[in-house]
């Protein structure tokens, strides 16, 4: 009796195994033919173009490795580098939303405020921290609100993939160096659709609003606040946003601690030789268009003479003239909609950080660029203002920017779960203009695929070169007639060799007066200028002198290398590893001196080192280049708008993959 028990217990235990492995063998074979590419194990049953969007939903990563490992509740795929492939690794990090919140636009009080000159210091010792959102204080309560005027609710599942470049993967493309910042590196995220549950805005918080009229402003108001603390991740209680693991020290190529003009010049080549974006989830007629276009500017036809264009400008005049010919004909941008003022869709057009808001307007309003069907875009536009984000959020006194960073990245959870765009390329084909100094930190996250048009262009902290662009920083002081007091002296009737006034932002300007202030009756060295109507003493020391020095602040970059270019003046850059506007095209060596931080105390003699006949060159090509950093209310061909556009789009060109 017992033997016959035996004998069926067995037989049924093969056929429950027999049963489990067939099931299993179904389901992987139904994953196998329903993946819409790569011959990968996808974390769901169902592919991304399934995936319901109305409701509760699921989403799912569409882009998925081949071999995991399980870590501490994080699964980690790692992607072989064959031909072809993205040699990245992703790390994927699964969390869920269990409760339902409603995004809705909040109103804001308008008050117009005035710019403080006062410095913000931050805590270094507050480092990666998670923050909880509820009822927590000001500065966590402020952190996300006026996303959207959609009032939807959504729950979902979110899944995070986070690029870390491997030792390999620098074996396989060896030329390219310094992704990310080396010091204080957060990895760049792509999403899946995720909406973040916003947390309230303290109905006692009324943002205050800068001036933005078209009264002058005081160009020695140069308003600059301390470097901002690396606070890691940015993550809620109840958040959609997962923390990301920092870079290991072997994740990248280091780059040297100063890199020369010329040294990143040659980087800048690397870059474009070895650095691509994501590959596309799903194919697009856009891509088949860049791709055509980088075949067109790499394979432009010589030209010598071209009409409002100075071929010693450029790296490659011939290039620049395609590529700007085929922007024109091609490019479409699609400006997202949502988001609520002051932070989006508001425009600063005064001050320090004006490129962005004249951008802003510009690129809104313009009919020629802009596309409706989000399906023909080469571009998507994400309309924020950092300076808009730091005075509507920031939390005075508080030192920390955490609830900035979260607003961003909630923004993008939001667009992210609306829109299909974003996930089609992990954001790689969305960019950010964005002046203020902060702007590299609060978009180094979820933005860092993102093409970003930054001002604070710092080769050392996260910019990359060939993805990213350097944003010009212009001061306007009016702006009814932005171009007003363009141009300064001949160069025969210039009578002091250098000239700087400012603040004490940073540590090269004190360098700089304790070497030059009151030394030399040459050299005009000053700290802040007694102030005077229009501010007339400091635009006229500009228009007077044959060299404008541009020493960093707090950040390697200066409004002082518009402003030089503005009054004819050739610019003398003070900042190492700064990235000068429009690298891409413009050949800087050709119209502007570059001297290195540790040179200040030879800084006469370098610049009586340069011949006559040299300076005079810099000077004509000063005159000439100053088109391209001219704001106009209604843009024209080469203008600041058209080369801040064109700067993205040949990134992008250079940066696309095809499916």
């Amino acid at each position: 009796m017992g033997q016959d028990f035996l004998s069926i217990f067995q037989l049924e235990r093969k056929r429950l195994l027999w049963l489990i492995g067939i099931t299993f063998a179904v389901i992987l074979a139904f994953q196998y033919v329903e993946l819409p590419y790569d011959n990968n194990i996808q974390p769901s049953v169902f592919s991304s173009d399934n995936i319901s969007r109305l409701g509760s939903s699921t989403f799912q990563a569409a882009y998925p490795p081949s071999e995991s490992e399980i870590l501490n509740n994080m699964i980690i795929f790692n992607e072989t580098n064959a031909a072809g492939e993205d040699p990245l690794e992703t790390v994927t990090k699964t969390r869920t939303s269990e409760e339902k919140e409603t995004t809705s636009e909040t109103g804001f009080i308008s008050e117009p405020g005035i710019v403080s000159n006062k410095s913000l210091g931050f805590d270094e010792s507050d480092g990666s921290l998670r923050v909880q959102s509820g009822n927590g204080s000001a500065t966590d309560q402020a952190g996300s609100f006026g996303l959207s005027s959609y009032n939807d609710t959504i729950g979902m599942n979110l899944t995070r993939e986070v690029n870390i470049t491997s030792e390999s993967d620098h074996k396989l493309a060896s030329s390219y160096a310094d992704f990310h910042s080396p010091s204080h590196a957060i990895t760049p995220t792509y999403l899946t659709p995720p909406v973040n549950p916003p947390t309230k805005v303290s109905p006692d918080i009324t943002p205050p609003m800068l001036q933005n009229d078209s009264r002058e402003t005081d160009p020695m108001e140069d308003e600059r606040f301390r470097p901002l603390r690396d606070y890691g991740s940015i993550v809620g209680e109840n958040s959609s946003i997962t923390s990301v693991p920092k870079e290991t020290k072997s994740s990248h190529i280091p780059v040297p601690e100063i890199l020369s003009i010329s040294e990143m010049s040659k980087l800048l080549l690397q870059n474009r030789a070895s650095y691509r974006s994501m590959r596309p989830r799903w194919s697009s007629a856009v891509d088949q268009e860049l791709l055509q276009a980088r075949q067109e500017i790499e394979n432009a036809p010589i030209v010598e003479n071209v009409e409002n264009l100075y071929p010693p400008l450029f790296r490659n005049v011939s290039m620049f003239k395609r590529s700007y010919e085929l922007m024109e004909k091609t490019l479409k941008v699609y400006v997202y909609k949502e988001g609520a003022k002051p932070i989006m869709h508001s425009p600063y057009l005064l001050g320090i950080y004006a490129s962005e808001g004249w951008f802003m307007r510009l690129m809104e309003a313009n009919k020629r660029f802009v596309t409706k069907d989000p399906k023909k875009a080469h571009l998507f536009y994400l309309p924020f203002s950092s300076r808009r984000l730091e005075e509507t959020l920031y939390v005075q006194d508080s030192h920390n920017h955490r609830n900035l960073i979260r607003y961003l990245n909630d923004y993008v959870d939001m667009i992210s779960g609306k829109h299909r765009f974003w996930n089609r390329t992990g954001g790689a084909d969305h960019f950010l203009v964005a002046c203020h100094d902060w702007a590299p930190t609060e978009t180094k996250q979820h933005m860092a695929r993102c093409l970003r048009a930054l001002c604070n262009s710092d080769v050392k902290e996260g910019f990359i070169l060939g993805k990213d662009v350097s944003l010009p920083e212009t001061y306007v002081r009016n702006s009814q007639n932005p171009t007003r007091n363009l141009g300064g002296k001949s160069a025969s009737k210039r009578e002091f060799l250098a000239f700087f006034a400012g603040g004490m932002h940073g540590y090269v300007r004190p360098i700089l007066l304790q070497h030059w202030e009151n030394k030399d009756p040459d050299m005009k060295i000053f700290g802040i200028l007694p102030k005077s109507k229009g501010n007339r003493n400091y635009i006229q020391y500009m228009k007077s002198s044959k060299y404008c020095i541009c020493a960093k602040g707090y950040e390697v970059n200066s409004p002082r290398v518009v402003e030089a270019i503005f009054y004819d003046c050739v610019p003398v850059i003070i900042s190492d590893n700064f990235v000068p506007p429009f690298f891409e095209v413009l050949n800087w060596e050709s119209f502007a001196v570059f001297v290195m931080e540790k040179d200040i105390p030879n800084l006469k003699s370098i610049l009586l080192s340069i011949p006559e006949k040299r300076y005079l060159q810099m000077q004509m090509r000063v005159k000439k280049v100053q088109q391209h950093f001219l704001w106009h209310r209604s843009p024209v061909k080469y203008d600041i708008f058209h080369m801040i556009l064109h700067s993205i789009w040949f990134n992008r060109v250079f940066t696309a993959r095809t499916r």
